[in-house]
């Protein structure tokens, strides 16, 4: 990818500036005149701003190769603190003799710091300096910025393609640099455990490694012979927590039962429902679906993952992670149809049916989780059998599930598959790389609406935020993901943070037009996204079976 020169900017023009997501106001300063860096400017950091200053020596640090040496004053680069903005609000003045960047706390501010990498260009995102004899300068804007929602995040599965450590740290970082502040951690499903927890070893001895995985769509016909499996310690756990913290960004780790659950099964067949199943045959899964094969509803299986979780919560501290997701969905009834034991506990709890049963399963590991100070997550199946009380909703499957949740008083996170789900095939052509679900362009995520119409405005208080999904099936290593995420990660961003009008009313052309410079910073970054015309050769997947589908989505 060949860089782009764009290291003067006009401080009238927004898509020269191309400021990503669009801040709610930006002016020229009245001096008009950009402020230079040089070997000697100060950055100068009030109490409570050390870590935003770490942050900016070590990162514009790193890519001007000025030092930006420790000052006091009010001259070069001052950050302060002012209780009067919300939390994750700022202002950023840019004059003649100052670079003056205000947070309403440290978030806001590490939010601000953002702006401002943006606006030294895209040469400001490298890791070294292009030349060590380079003009840096600011350009002279007032910026006074704050988010639309508190939750804006990026759901990330490493159970089906593992990304190793350091990736998953690089996507904290583009999470960052794209304002977002929830990194939703999928970590256990059907095809691969990949967090190591010490009192159940088999979990990753076992359960972390299968024999073959399929390479396409789950019609495909190819396979991908190599034994495959991967897992984070408890070591590579803290560090990624750690690492995001210092990024602002919660961490939302997720436990999926009680379906989804084939490798923890083969790993310890009790777990499953042996009364109708030989669960001592089962491996961890080498393809993609819905798998049959869900938790047995015993208070054994409770009592495992009480053991899963009180490792998981000393790993994932409330300070950081507030909300623990407990999946929910996607749990096929058959084998609790089948299984006497399933049935007379049915009976035993007095609950309905099989929904029910599910249903008690959520509402346990709620209770639970509420007497250690979290909040249980989990998709909108958890609504089915009744919604136990304090849970939230991550509302995948349309509108419906988050409206329900929403009208009930439960808190929201809205996420359709129909939307943001990145997965989905970015264009209709016949060279989007083994194309799954609907076409959703980078103008489509622009126009996604997080908040449902017509919703109540009691209820919609309820829409904590957004999130876009990123299931890896047919995603094998980073340069995939990147490819499926980018560039369709900066419209969403801006849909999570900006003040945008209603879908119809949004000026996407001048979102497009930012996005030159925006394409630009993910050069420097190395992100290998979809190019605006379409994949480069490499990026093709020419014979490799996927599961495009037609038609308008319904978003109900």
């Amino acid at each position: 990818m060949a860089p782009r020169n764009t290291e003067h900017t006009d401080t009238a023009d927004p898509a020269a500036l191309g400021l990503i997501p669009a801040p709610r106001t930006l002016t020229a300063a009245p001096s008009g005149r950009p402020y230079p860096l040089g070997p000697d400017t100060p950055l100068s950091a009030a109490p409570g701003t050390e870590g935003v200053a770490r942050w900016l020596r070590t990162t514009l640090g790193a890519a001007t190769g000025l030092p930006l040496a420790e000052g006091a004053g009010e001259n070069g680069i001052v950050l302060t603190l002012d209780g009067g903005l919300a939390p994750e609000a700022y202002r950023l003045a840019v004059d003649t003799d100052a670079v003056r960047l205000t947070g309403g706390s440290a978030a806001g501010l590490f939010l601000g710091a953002q702006t401002l990498r943006q606006l030294l260009g895209p040469d400001a995102f490298r890791r070294a300096p292009l030349a060590p004899s380079r003009a840096w300068e600011v350009p002279a804007v007032l910026v006074e910025d704050a988010p639309r929602f508190g939750w804006r995040g990026m759901m990330l599965d490493v159970s089906r393609h593992f990304l190793p450590k350091d990736d998953v740290l690089r996507y904290l970082d583009l999470l960052a640099a794209h304002k977002l502040n929830v990194f939703h951690f999928h970590l256990t499903d059907d095809q691969g455990w990949r967090i190591e927890i010490k009192r159940y070893p088999r979990l990753t001895e076992v359960g972390s490694w299968r024999s073959r995985t399929k390479y396409g769509h789950r019609a495909s016909e190819l396979w991908d012979e190599t034994p495959y499996g991967g897992f984070y310690t408890q070591d590579d756990i803290r560090e990624i927590v750690a690492y995001a913290a210092e990024r602002h960004i919660r961490v939302v780790p997720e436990i999926d039962i009680p379906g989804h659950s084939q490798a923890a099964i083969s790993a310890y067949p009790e777990l499953g429902n042996t009364d109708v199943v030989d669960t001592t045959a089962l491996s961890v899964w080498d393809t993609w679906g819905v798998n049959p094969n869900v938790l047995a509803p015993t208070d054994s299986t409770l009592r495992f993952f009480e053991g899963v979780l009180e490792e998981v919560l000393d790993l994932f501290p409330a300070e950081t992670s507030p909300f623990v997701h407990m999946g929910g969905d996607e749990c096929p009834k058959d084998q609790w149809k089948e299984s006497p034991l399933a049935q007379a506990r049915i009976a035993e709890l007095g609950v309905k049916d099989e929904d029910g049963l599910q249903s008690w399963f959520i509402r346990h590991f709620d209770a639970w989780l509420t007497e250690r100070g979290r909040r249980l997550i989990g998709w909108d199946e958890i609504l089915e059998g009744g919604l136990a009380e304090g849970a939230a909703v991550s509302s995948w499957r349309g509108y419906g599930g988050g409206i329900a949740a929403a009208e009930a008083g439960h808190d929201v996170v809205m996420c359709p598959e129909q939307q943001v789900y990145l997965d989905h095939r970015q264009d209709g052509g016949p060279d989007e790389p083994m194309p799954i679900g609907y076409v959703r362009s980078l103008e489509d995520v622009y126009r996604f609406e997080p908040v449902p119409p017509g919703l109540s405005e009691e209820a919609a208080r309820h829409i904590l935020g957004t999130q876009a999904n990123v299931w890896t099936e047919v995603m094998q290593n980073r340069a995939r993901v990147d490819y499926q995420v980018f560039p369709r990660l900066a419209a969403f961003a801006e849909v999570a943070w900006s003040a945008l009008p209603a879908p119809a009313d949004r000026d996407f052309a001048a979102f497009d037009a930012r996005m030159t410079a925006h394409y630009a910073r993910l050069d420097a970054l190395g992100v290998d996204y979809r190019p605006p015309g379409g994949p480069y050769p490499r990026q093709q997947r020419p014979g490799v079976l996927g599961f495009p589908r037609d038609g308008a989505p319904p978003l109900v």
